[in-house]
């Protein structure tokens, strides 16, 4: 995987509003922030747009992308929020003068569109991380810090508290992944994700308990679960039980897709629709050590 540069206190950032719209107060809660630790924000032309539930009509969205792509002052794209979008545009992005010098793209949720085609098709790092819409939810301040210490260059190894639902042991390999429901829609198309090999990140917000079972069901069949090194799980939030009533947590609907083989799972890492969503650098190597206890994430 090629790791894009570090950026350095003065460089600029954009922010682009590449799916849904946003409140124009959230980003310049986010503007704020980044300047106060050092970076100029240059914003998309379009990135407060509306059309419907969009930022904006495809085309005016993908061009914002694109201008950011290939602006070689801008070191980083920041990603306003998720929702729905992404996939609508990338299939006409140039990525032609990105690749000669690749810069940061950050984000989550829909954004994972975006990381997939990077680290499976591009073969570059990108970074799994909070965006403008929530810097306000961040009440501890680490999820803002792992951001900006990501596009810094000085990603930290992280320690977490064991769970009960975790399996141990000790893996080695690239992370991939993101939000489950997005990696699914991905399934069968140039996006499609390989997981021979690799750490498998998951996360997802406000899906029915059964179509969690579905999504599992399918990467289980389709041999997505039995090449991996480990998988690491992180928030589930609003998950909705269903009427009849499903009968599983989302926690158990994973470990029971899981439960025919060895690899290590992680449950409960501080990443996704979650007030603590902690920067993971996708496409970089990472060894993780479960044990009873804590686990520990080493990246190289």
């Amino acid at each position: 995987m090629y790791q894009p540069a570090a950026l350095q206190k003065g460089d600029k950032i954009g922010i682009i509003s590449p799916a849904g719209k946003i409140d124009p107060e959230k980003v310049g809660i986010a503007v704020t922030k980044l300047e106060d630790l050092g970076l100029k924000v240059v914003l998309g032309k379009h990135v407060f747009d509306e059309y419907h539930q969009f930022a904006g009509r495809d085309l005016n969205r993908l061009k914002d992308l694109q201008q950011m792509l290939d602006d070689p002052e801008i070191k980083a794209i920041l990603c306003a929020r998720g929702g729905y979008g992404c996939v609508r545009i990338l299939e006409y992005v140039d990525f032609d003068l990105f690749l000669r010098k690749p810069k940061w793209i950050v984000g989550y949720s829909d954004i994972t569109v975006f990381h997939s085609y990077l680290n499976n098709i591009l073969e570059v790092e990108s970074l799994h991380s909070v965006m403008p819409i929530n810097f306000l939810d961040d009440e501890s301040g680490k999820s803002v810090q792992s951001m900006f210490d990501g596009i810094m260059g000085k990603v930290e190894d992280y320690q977490i508290p064991s769970n009960d639902l975790n399996r141990l042991g000790v893996a080695e390999g690239e992370l991939i992944g993101g939000n489950l429901s997005i990696l699914y829609s991905l399934r069968g198309t140039i996006m499609d994700f390989e997981t021979h090999g690799k750490i498998l990140f998951i996360e997802d917000v406000g899906e029915e308990l059964y179509h969690l079972d579905r999504m599992m069901n399918n990467l289980r069949m389709g041999g997505k679960l039995s090449e991996l090194q480990a998988l690491v799980v992180g928030g589930f939030s609003l998950m909705k039980e269903g009427e009849p009533k499903f009968g599983k947590t989302a926690y158990e609907i994973i470990q029971e897709s899981v439960s025919n083989y060895s690899f290590p799972v992680v449950y409960g890492f501080p990443a996704g629709h979650i007030n603590d969503n902690w920067t993971l650098p996708l496409g970089r190597y990472v060894k993780i050590n479960v044990d009873v206890n804590e686990v520990k994430f080493t990246w190289h």
